[in-house]
This record gives structure tokens, C-alpha cells and sequence, in this order.
């Protein structure tokens, strides 16, 4: 599939998903089984920051800033259905968002260089292009400004379990398109490397300051059954199922 292909049949997609995709992974839970923004402290004191969520879902991020006190709330996302349950989250909680429907590899009209946060929340890797992508969200920032993402973990669907062994299947060094169906509709993102991400920071001049590639204490500590379920702990407790890294804007 091209480039265009993929953004029009995710965007129908998460249209028709987005009342089931409600409330989904939102801060300050970063992504499955690992550790939240209250274990990390990774944002800096939103107190009258202006934030930006690329791939702001149902908004619940967003709202979860405007509770830290942040000064303006901003939002992009492909689909136009989950911006409806975007602003009605945040409107009936007496924030005024601004949110623009459009690929994360276009500005929709985002002004340029007056972010103090951008973050994305289990959201980036959707993009087609990660360099234009990183390009205009370094754009987006003030000097010094923080970018923070979260995402699968580049090994979790490289890796299979198989009679409590973790199994290598595919090759790590390509990266590659990977299909799924969820709820009866088709959807599609790029498998890449944790090096592809932090080079298109770099080239984007973003300074990585943190990666986070862990697994939350609590499932680290219990006891844990064999399971080949992707999401398991005792899958979990073996290879981190999320990334998070934090970067600077130079």
C-alpha cells in the first residue's frame, strides 16, 4: 500500500472505531504494563504551558493537562470522529481545546515555534513519514521545548512466545509495514527500529534526553502464568511492551 492509501483507510478506520477506542491509553498512563507519569515525572510543570497532542484521540490526554493547570490545549488527529469525542470531553470539563483534523505529517495551520510541550500518547508510530513528522513537530516547539511519545516497543510484534520461550520471528533490521484488524476494520503501520526513531529526532534537532523501555513495578513483582497472549504479563516481565522517550528541542 502507498503512503496515501494508508492514511485514508486508517482515517476510515478510527472513524468507525472511535466510540469503542474512547478513553483509550491517555495520560498519565504512557502504554500496556509500564510505568505512568505519576512513577516518571518525564512532563515539566504545565502550570500556563501551551500544549499540543498529535494524534489526540478522544482527548483525554489533553484533559488530564488541562487538570495539571496548562494554559492552552491543542489537538490533532485523523479522524474526525474521535475529535467530536474530543471536544465534547473537554468542553462538558470547561476546557475551550483547539483541534485540527488532518495526518500528523501535515500542518493543518499549527503555529510554528510556540509549544512548550508536544507529546503524543500511543499515537506516533501511525505516521507514514516519521521524519516529516518529527520535522514539523520540532517546528512546533519553542527552543528548549519538550517532546515526549510513547509507542509499542519496536520488539513487540517481532517476538513470539512459544511454550514459555520468547521466540525472535522477523527481521528487526527492516522496517516494514504490519496489518491488523480490529473490530472488523483494517488498519496499518510501519514496524521500525528504537535507532530509527532517535536518528529522526536528531535530524529533526531534537535531543533525546530519556528512553524509557521498562515494565511497571507491580507486574515486575507478582507472579505471573505462562501465557501467549501479546498483552500478558509474563510476557511483560520478559521484554517491555511500550517505549516512551523524551527529547529536547535545541
Amino acid at each position: 500500500m502507498n503512503r496515501e492509501n494508508i492514511l485514508n483507510q486508517n482515517k476510515t478506520s478510527w472513524n468507525a472505531i472511535a466510540d469503542m477506542a474512547f478513553a483509550w491509553t491517555a495520560l498519565p498512563k504512557y502504554g500496556v504494563l509500564c510505568p505512568t507519569e505519576d512513577d516518571l515525572h518525564l512532563f515539566p510543570d504545565l502550570g500556563g504551558k501551551k500544549v499540543l497532542d498529535i494524534g489526540c484521540g478522544s482527548g483525554h490526554s489533553l484533559k488530564w493537562c488541562g487538570e495539571q493547570g496548562a494554559g492552552e490545549l491543542w489537538g490533532l488527529d485523523i479522524s474526525e470522529n474521535q475529535l467530536a469525542n474530543a471536544k465534547k470531553v473537554l468542553t462538558e470539563s470547561g476546557f475551550t481545546p483547539r483541534l485540527f483534523c488532518s495526518p500528523m505529517e501535515q500542518n493543518p495551520g499549527i503555529p510554528k515555534g510556540y509549544f512548550d510541550v508536544v507529546y503524543s500518547i500511543y499515537a506516533i508510530g501511525w505516521t507514514v513519514d516519521l521524519q516529516a513528522t518529527f520535522d514539523l513537530i520540532a517546528s512546533y516547539l519553542k527552543p528548549g521545548g519538550t517532546f515526549i511519545f510513547s509507542w509499542e516497543h519496536p520488539l513487540m510484534r517481532r517476538v513470539e512466545t512459544s511454550d514459555g520461550r520468547l521466540i525472535l520471528n522477523g527481521d528487526y533490521n527492516k522496517i516494514e509495514q504490519f496489518h491488523f484488524e480490529k473490530a472488523g476494520q483494517q488498519l496499518m503501520f510501519y514496524l521500525r527500529r528504537i535507532s530509527d526513531y532517535v536518528n529522526a529526532l536528531a535530524t529533526s534537532g531534537l535531543y533525546v534526553t530519556q528512553i524509557v523501555e521498562e515494565t511497571e513495578q507491580k507486574t515486575q513483582l507478582e507472579a505471573s502464568e505462562y501465557s501467549p497472549e501479546l498483552y500478558a504479563p509474563w510476557r511483560a516481565k520478559r521484554l517491555p511492551l511500550s517505549l516512551i522517550l523524551k527529547a529536547r528541542k535545541l
